[in-house]
C-alpha cells in the first residue's frame, strides 16, 4: 500500500554542547523565553536626584560607568523622545552610534571565543542560545574573560542610564528597577521568531543591541530584521481586544552599533524577528528592563492568550454537511460504481479490499497512517506543474527569499493571519469547480476542483469511513492553504482545540517525488531525492506537528507549553508531495505548520480538511445552513 508512518519528536533539540565562539563557526543565541526569577534590591526614593550624567546622592557626575556608550546619545535625549512618541505602529526608539567607536568590536571578540551555545526550536522559534548574562557574576572565570561585556551590562542597568531609558520612553521616574536580564544572542541562517508582543511577567522595556558586521554592512536581502505590526480589533463589529494584522507594517534593519527599543505592553506591542538569509550571524545583546509589578490588562499577552483561547474559536467554521445515499451507506461497502468515481482520482492500489483491510490495521493501531503517491498521475502532474510554475513566477524556494510580504497574494489568494496565530495564503475561490483553461490555470483551482469533487463527495465519505473504522463522516470543513518560505506557518494554540474528536485529512504536495526516505546509520544522511529528503529533515519547516495541550488547569508558567525539554509524545508528518495524511484527532491535541524557511525547495500547498466522525454512536445531524444540531445523546453533553 505504499504507507509510511513518521511518528517523531517536534522538539528536536539539539543541545551543541560546549561549542566556543568562533567567528567562522556557529555563534550563540538567547531565546525570548523568560530567565531564571532573580531578587530585586531596595530601589532609589523618587525624588533622588538621577539623570544620565548626574546620577549620585551629591548631584557629582559619575561618568565612568556610562563610559561604554557614546557621548553624543546623551546630547540627543530630547530628540530622542520627540521621535519615539511619534513613532508608528505603536512607540518605538532607534538610538543610532549607541557606543563608542571601537568598544563593541571589543565586545564580539569576547562573545566569539568565550560563549557556549545550544540549538533550540518549537513552534514560535528557532535559535542558538546562550548563557544568561543576567546571572554572569564579577569574579567568575567567564565574566573576568568578557570585561568589555560586563562594563556594558553595567552600564545599561546603572541608576544613571536607567534614568535615561525613562525619559525617552515617558515613564515615571524611578519605574525601572535594577532586576538584570539580558542575553547575547544569535540568529544563524534559517533562524527565526514569531510574532508576539514580550510581555511576560512584569518586563517593562524591550531592548536589543545589534551587533551584526561592520564590514560588509547588513542589508535587506541579509534578512534578520525585526518586524514591527499594528493592533487591529479583533472583531470590527463591537469594541474588543487588539491582535497583530498578518503582515508587518515598518521593519527595522539590524545595524551594527545601534539599539532598538519599545514599552511592552500587552496587545499592543506586537513584533518579530524575521527570518535570517544569510550566511552570516545576526549578532546581539537583548534583554528587559523589569517594572515592580506586572503590566495591566496582561490577559490580553498573547502568550497568555495562546493558553486561554476557549475551545473552537479559531476552528475552520461550522461543519458543512456530507451529502450521502441512504441506500448506499447502509451497507457499509464501496459499490463498483464508487470505485469507478474514485478511480478518477485516487490511485487505484488504496481502492482494493486488500489494500483497504491493510491500511485500516494500521490506522486502527496508531490513529494516524500517510497515503503517498495518492492522487493519480493525470491529477498529480498538473498540480505539481502548477505550483512549481507559480513558486518559478514568484522567485520562491530554494534560498530565494522574498524581500514583498504580499507576493503570492491576488486573485482568490488572500493572505490570513493573525500573526501571532498563523501567517498563509488562502484560496478563497467560488463552489464552482470549473475548468481550469488559460487565465485559470493555476494550483488553487486544481486543488479547488479535488476538494469539490472528491473530498466533498459521498463516495469519498464511504471510502474514508471504511479506511478508518470511523464510518461515514456527519460533517465537513477545510481550507486550501499555501505556505510560502520565508514568510508562513501556524501555532499551536488552545483556540484550535475542538470540543469533538475530528478527523483530519490533508493532502500535501511540494517539489519533490513523495517518497519515503530511508535513514542511512552509517552516515547518518537521509537517502531519497534531494527535496524529500531535504523535506524529511525537518531544517526548512514545513512539517505538520500535534501537542498534546496541558488542560491539568495547574499552573506551570506562562511559557510551560512550548518547553522543548517537554516529554509528550507527539506526531510530526513531515511535508511530502502528493502525501494523504488522516490523523484522529481527539479534543485534547493541538497542530500547527512548522514555519516554512527560505531554503525549503518549494511552497507547502495543501488541501486541509476535517472532517466530523460519529465514532460513539452519536445521532448529530447538520441543518442546512451546516449548523451542528444534537438529535439526542452526544459528545456535547
Amino acid at each position: 500500500c505504499n504507507l509510511s508512518n513518521n511518528l517523531q519528536k517536534i522538539q528536536r533539540t539539539v543541545v551543541l554542547a560546549i561549542i566556543f565562539f568562533v567567528y567562522d563557526t556557529m555563534p550563540s543565541e538567547a531565546s525570548d523565553i523568560p530567565p531564571n526569577k532573580r531578587a530585586r534590591t531596595v530601589q532609589p526614593d523618587k525624588n533622588e536626584p538621577i539623570n544620565a550624567l548626574n546620577g549620585n546622592e551629591e548631584g557629582k557626575s559619575d561618568e565612568s560607568i556610562l563610559d561604554p556608550i557614546s557621548n553624543e546619545v546623551f546630547g540627543r535625549a530630547d530628540e530622542f523622545a520627540v521621535a519615539y512618541r511619534e513613532s508608528k505602529p505603536y512607540p518605538h526608539g532607534m538610538i543610532h552610534g549607541f557606543c563608542k567607536e571601537g568598544f563593541l568590536e571589543g565586545i564580539l571578540e569576547e562573545l566569539k571565543q568565550n560563549s557556549k551555545v545550544k540549538f533550540k526550536e518549537t513552534d514560535l522559534f528557532r535559535m542558538y542560545q546562550s548563557v544568561d548574562l543576567g546571572n554572569l557574576q564579577e569574579g567568575s572565570d567567564l565574566a573576568d574573560n568578557m570585561p568589555n561585556l560586563m562594563k556594558l551590562k553595567a552600564a545599561i542597568y546603572s541608576p544613571e542610564y536607567r534614568a535615561f531609558v525613562e525619559k525617552l520612553t515617558g515613564l515615571e521616574r524611578g519605574t525601572l528597577t535594577d532586576e538584570v536580564d539580558c542575553a547575547a544572542n544569535c540568529h544563524a541562517k534559517g533562524c527565526h521568531l514569531l510574532c508576539h508582543d514580550d510581555v511576560i511577567g512584569n518586563r517593562k522595556i524591550s531592548y536589543i543591541i545589534y551587533l551584526t558586521d561592520v564590514e560588509p554592512l547588513w542589508q535587506d536581502k541579509d534578512g534578520g530584521r525585526l518586524e514591527l505590526y499594528e493592533a487591529i480589533p479583533e472583531n470590527a463589529e463591537k469594541k474588543s481586544r487588539c491582535v497583530p494584522g498578518a503582515l508587518p507594517v515598518k521593519t527595522i534593519l539590524p545595524a551594527f552599533n545601534s539599539m532598538a527599543y519599545f514599552v511592552v505592553q500587552p496587545g499592543v506591542s506586537f513584533h518579530s524577528v524575521q527570518e535570517v538569509f544569510c550566511d552570516r550571524p545576526r549578532l546581539s545583546i537583548q534583554g528587559w528592563y523589569h517594572a515592580k509589578d506586572a503590566p495591566q490588562q496582561i490577559e490580553n499577552a498573547t502568550l497568555q492568550r495562546l493558553k486561554s483561547t476557549c475551545k473552537g474559536e479559531d476552528t475552520e467554521g461550522v461543519f458543512h454537511p456530507m451529502p450521502k445515499d441512504e441506500e448506499q451507506c447502509e451497507k457499509d461497502l464501496l459499490s463498483e460504481e464508487d470505485r469507478a468515481f474514485l478511480g478518477i482520482y485516487i490511485n487505484k492500489v488504496f481502492l482494493t479490499d486488500e489494500s483497504l483491510n491493510a491500511i485500516r490495521s494500521r490506522f486502527e493501531e496508531e490513529s494516524s497512517v500517510q497515503l503517498r503517491h495518492f492522487l493519480v498521475d493525470e491529477w498529480c502532474s498538473k498540480i505539481k506543474d502548477a505550483i512549481k510554475k507559480k513558486d518559478e513566477n514568484d522567485q520562491l524556494g530554494n534560498g530565494m527569499p522574498s524581500l514583498d510580504y504580499n507576493v503570492g497574494v491576488g486573485g482568490n489568494w488572500k493572505v490570513v493571519g493573525p500573526a501571532h496565530k498563523q501567517r498563509f495564503l488562502e484560496y478563497q475561490g467560488d463552489d464552482t469547480p470549473t475548468g481550469c483553461e488559460g487565465s485559470d490555470l493555476c494550483a488553487g483551482k486544481y486543488l479547488h476542483q479535488i476538494k469539490a469533487l472528491l473530498f466533498q463527495s459521498a463516495a469519498f465519505g464511504r471510502w474514508i469511513g471504511l479506511l478508518t473504522s470511523l464510518g461515514f463522516p456527519l460533517g465537513y470543513r477545510g481550507k486550501i492553504r499555501r505556505f510560502r518560505p520565508g514568510l508562513d506557518y501556524t501555532v499551536a494554540h488552545y483556540g484550535i482545540l475542538t470540543t469533538n474528536a475530528v478527523l483530519d485529512s490533508t493532502l500535501c504536495f511540494c517539489s519533490g517525488d513523495g517518497k519515503q526516505c530511508t535513514f542511512d546509520e552509517a552516515t547518518g544522511e537521509l537517502i531519497g531525492s534531494d527535496d524529500d529528503a531535504v523535506w524529511e529533515s525537518g531544517d526548512v519547516g514545513g512539517f505538520e506537528c500535534y501537542i498534546a495541550a496541558d488542560e491539568s488547569g495547574e499552573d506551570q508558567g506562562p511559557d510551560a507549553e512550548y518547553d522543548e525539554e517537554d516529554d509528550t509524545k507527539l506526531l510530526s508528518v513531515s511535508a511530502s508531495n502528493n502525501t494523504l495524511s488522516l490523523v484522529y484527532r481527539d479534543p485534547g491535541t493541538m497542530r500547527f505548520v512548522k514555519y516554512v524557511g527560505c531554503g525549503a525547495p518549494s511552497s507547502r500547498w495543501d488541501l486541509a480538511l476535517e472532517y466530523d466522525v460519529d465514532n460513539e454512536g452519536d445521532s448529530d445531524v447538520y441543518d442546512e445552513d451546516g449548523e451542528h444540531q444534537n438529535a439526542g445523546a452526544s459528545k456535547k453533553e
